[in-house]
């Protein structure tokens, strides 16, 4: 009985796509357990590119059973794209299996999204706008629409009506927008869902009963632990737990099976969304280190638009280590930091006049200034590196030195987007 969790030590795009992909190798079931459509896993292998929303990153292997679990938002007609996309551009058909107690991301979930963010305007919280938070909203207020009510068209409706009633008030008298029909609402529903009806299943007593036989699990999470609603940089989260210990509860396996948590952070910092971020670099310093970040620079898998870039935050990183549980740290993207002669890396905050080394509440944050350290760089190509030791002496230095900040052994290094190039420490 053993299962692994992949989870983002930061404010997510940390690079946890990848680590899933190559890790899927040696897994038999790959589990995705929060979040939606709203994030993207860029994945390079053999087929190409990808930047996967709500497909499980252990699509690739055929011998790979992928799980969307009971605690994700699905968007149907992002995950019917999705899977047709994949199959179109070569990869065998996916086995796949959804929780038919998973909940439905409906479309007034996206209108509501939207319109709020235009309300908001300047003081918006930087949503994809893809309908997340209305529909952990809806979820929690009990009015949501599990997929495995599909089956049952006088439910739905009733379910739908139900929920439609408080947000067209909304639709009309606070965003001057047209009240949404139920008939327009089943319209959408039920072109999107017919094809993966026969995905459904009780994805919790599979999960159980591989645990039992002794199949290995990879839990795939989305975001990063500064995105949490509890522990992150509230109010500016995502709107379900991206962290390890929400996993059994997402997944729906008992907590005691998760044996290994391998948290993923970037060799320098990198962010999309609303929010704090200390080591934030702009002009043509972040413009440089965009251009060079990963296979086609840093921008957001979902949205498109140019990630916030900054160095390296050992402060944030090693909170996010703590609330995560990590048994392990994914350094990723080492070879993107190769054109520098030194390296700053921060590794505590001075706020009010006080150094700390501990990651605070949202509003200290927001007066924290960072305190940098300088390593020496490496200013040479590492991408071919496949063991520890053919890194050049600055770069082992840099990655040891990160690993003493955090306290967590770093156990992979990525030196590149494909799969290949990654370094496994012992």
């Amino acid at each position: 009985m053993s299962a692994t969790a992949v989870v983002g030590a930061n404010w997510g795009d940390e690079g946890k796509g990848k680590m899933v992909d190559v890790l899927a190798a040696q897994a038999d079931l790959v589990v995705r357990f929060q979040g939606g459509s709203n994030a993207g896993h860029t994945i390079i292998n053999d087929y190409g590119k990808f930047a996967l929303h709500l497909l499980p990153s252990g699509v690739f292997y055929p011998h790979v059973i992928n799980v969307i679990g009971p605690g994700v938002a699905v968007n149907l007609a992002t995950l019917t794209t999705e899977l047709t996309a994949l199959v179109a551009r070569g990869v065998p058909q996916p086995q796949l299996v959804i929780s038919d107690r998973a909940q439905v991301l409906l479309p007034y979930h996206r209108l509501l999204d939207q319109y709020e963010e235009e309300r908001l305007g300047a003081q918006s919280y930087g949503s994809t706008k893809q309908g997340i938070a209305p529909f952990y909203a809806d979820k929690y207020r009990k009015v949501g629409l599990q997929l495995g009510d599909l089956a049952d068209e006088e439910r739905v409706v009733a379910r739908i009506e139900q929920a439609l009633a408080p947000k067209n008030v909304l639709m009309r008298e606070l965003y001057g927008k047209a009240a949404v029909t139920v008939d327009e609402v089943l319209t959408e529903l039920y072109q999107t869902v017919e094809p993966l009806l026969p995905l459904l299943g009780n994805t919790t007593e599979l999960l159980h009963e591989s645990l039992h036989a002794g199949k290995q699990i990879l839990l795939e999470g989305q975001l990063g632990a500064l995105r949490d609603p509890d522990h992150g940089i509230y109010p500016y989260p995502t709107s379900s737990s991206p962290l390890a210990g929400f996993a059994p509860v997402g997944a729906g396996i008992p907590p005691y099976a998760i044996t290994e948590i391998v948290a993923v952070t970037k060799a320098y910092s990198s962010c999309v969304g609303a929010g704090p971020f200390m080591t934030e670099l702009f002009a043509e310093e972040a413009e440089e280190l965009r251009r060079r970040g990963g296979d086609s620079g840093e921008y957001g898998a979902t949205t498109g638009r140019p990630r916030r870039v900054g160095w390296f935050d050992a402060v944030a990183t090693r909170y996010g280590c703590l609330v995560q549980g990590a048994t392990a740290v994914a350094l990723t993207n080492l070879d993107v930091l190769g054109y520098l002669a030194e390296i700053p890396v921060c590794t505590s905050y001075r706020i009010d006049g006080t150094e700390t080394t501990s990651f605070p509440t949202t509003g200290p944050l927001m007066r924290a200034q960072p305190c940098y350290t300088a390593l020496p760089g490496w200013q040479c190509a590492i991408s071919d590196c496949r063991r520890f030791d053919e890194l050049p002496t600055n770069a082992q230095r840099y990655v040891d030195q990160v690993e003493a900040l955090l306290g967590v052994p770093v156990r992979y290094v990525s030196v590149g987007p494909r799969r290949e190039a990654l370094i496994e420490r012992s």
